[in-house]
């Protein structure tokens, strides 16, 4: 992939396989024989570290390590099982703190003296303004430094680099240019899966002709607490990078050209002719303007009744679906990849989450430490037994992926040939990814206000120099 940019109570540990009950929470089935051989049995595997990597940092046992983060349930009991080995070795135990408004809450509670010992920080932009504004985050520690520099792409490393000081490693990697859809629907209606931006608009205005109004071709949300918005600015992201190409979405994120340049309004527009038109969405929902208070979570499951033929999602949204539903090629749901402008370019939108630490007790250094290795990517992959989670560091070992379908993001996300970028938003300043680009989203679909005007507001957000 290319991006621009003493306290050891055992040797060895296996990850227990108490974490069956996750196939229950987590919505997407493991076993859903997509490709030939899933590997997801509902049931997490036996996976070994090796506790000789944290006796450097003394003993542990009892300490305390408070953890603060976006990822809530479905997925929280999968990453709250993915540092027991960590938690066995160590006798150190992880308080574990979820909430969706975590982005705008954790500025506040620096602010306010009172900040995690660490946080998963899901944007670069965020990490810079903690940096820069309040120099609240510590660099990371030499075991964490080794750990990315020989377990990451240099680009993820400079992901959690602000101003030549590298502060947080890259955890988990997404890939966000999915589309998902029912097979058997398509099938039964004699559709294809797009392989062009032009074949799916055409696919999108045949299934609004065939279909009269009783369903819509897409169905969207991007209702999300206090980060309302920040689904619809992954639509513009994808856009852009298909309308205006990867070097103009380096100089838009960069502010080298305004946000509200002529070539991003066009991307507004060309995503506005799905997402604005009453005959295109909002299928199972309402009209355009239920996009902005529609839950994220919940806006692609008009699909599974047949009131909603596509929703544009990343690699994640397979733990979004409900209970019992099958993910694969076979299946209920199922996604493809969103088209470029030619089958020939593979364009491609990624994000992750970053390890971000404001102490440096020997307990929160071990768990840094883990947190970036090897160790704790593996252990991840086996505590995920339903899927819909991958990450980008070069020694996860595909195996231990529960579905072919989260083996297929890994492939993206390590072949050389994928021009992939960054979410934009995540690395834009804070005041504007994570704050007017998510509003002026929300509103461009609330009130109907124009790409021009929107691009506009944005751009008097962008903080001055």
């Amino acid at each position: 992939m290319r991006i621009q940019k003493s306290g050891v109570r055992r040797r060895g540990l296996a990850l227990a396989a108490g974490v069956a009950s996750t196939a229950l929470l987590l919505g997407a089935c493991a076993d859903t024989g997509d490709g030939g051989g899933g590997g997801g049995g509902g049931e997490a595997e036996a996976y070994e570290i090796d506790c000789s990597a944290y006796e450097e940092f003394g003993d542990l046992e009892g300490k305390k390590v408070s953890v603060y983060t976006t990822i809530v349930e479905p997925e929280a009991e999968t990453q709250q099982a993915s540092y027991e080995p960590f938690e066995e070795c160590t006798g150190a135990e992880i308080e574990y703190e979820a909430s969706r408004e975590m982005e705008a809450q954790l500025p506040v509670r620096v602010q306010a003296g009172n900040p995690p010992d660490i946080a998963i920080i899901p944007q670069p932009g965020l990490l810079q303004t903690l940096v820069r504004e309040y120099d609240a985050v510590l660099p990371a520690p030499e075991q964490v430094v080794a750990n990315v520099d020989s377990g990451w792409a240099p680009e993820w490393k400079e992901y959690g680099t602000v101003d030549g000081t590298f502060y947080a490693a890259p955890l988990g990697s997404n890939v966000k240019s999915f589309v998902w859809y029912s097979p058997s629907m398509f099938s039964e209606a004699g559709y294809e899966v797009p392989e062009t931006w032009d074949d799916m608009m055409a696919l999108t205005e045949e299934i609004a002709a065939n279909n009269e109004g009783a369903t819509r071709p897409w169905c969207a949300g991007v209702e999300s607490g206090d980060a309302t918005g920040w689904p619809g600015t992954d639509w513009i992201e994808d856009v852009v990078l298909r309308t205006a190409g990867p070097d103009v979405y380096d100089q838009w994120y960069t502010h080298e050209i305004p946000f509200d340049d002529p070539k991003i309004i066009e991307a507004f527009d060309a995503a506005g002719e799905i997402l604005k038109n009453e005959d295109h969405v909002n299928g199972g929902l309402g009209g355009v303007d239920s996009i902005a208070t529609a839950p994220w979570g919940e806006a692609g499951y008009p699909i599974l009744t047949g009131d909603c033929w596509m929703h544009r999602a990343a690699n994640f949204y397979a733990t979004q679906w409900p209970e019992g539903t099958e993910v694969g090629p076979d299946g209920d749901v199922y996604a493809f990849y969103l088209p470029s402008m030619s089958a020939e370019e593979k364009p491609t939108l990624v994000a992750g989450e970053f390890i971000g630490a404001f102490t440096d007790r020997p307990e929160v250094q071990a768990f840094q430490t883990y947190l970036s290795s090897a160790d704790w990517a593996n252990a991840k992959a086996a505590a995920t037994p339903s899927g819909g989670w991958v990450s980008a560091h070069k020694e996860l070992d595909p195996a231990n992926l529960a579905t072919d379908f989260d083996k297929m993001s890994a492939e993206i996300l390590a072949d050389e040939a994928t021009v992939a970028r960054f979410d934009a938003s995540d690395l834009m300043p804070a005041a504007v990814g994570a704050d007017s680009f998510w509003q002026g989203i929300t509103e461009w679909f609330a009130s109907d206000a124009s790409s021009k005007d929107i691009a506009g507001d944005i751009e008097k957000s962008w903080p001055k120099d």
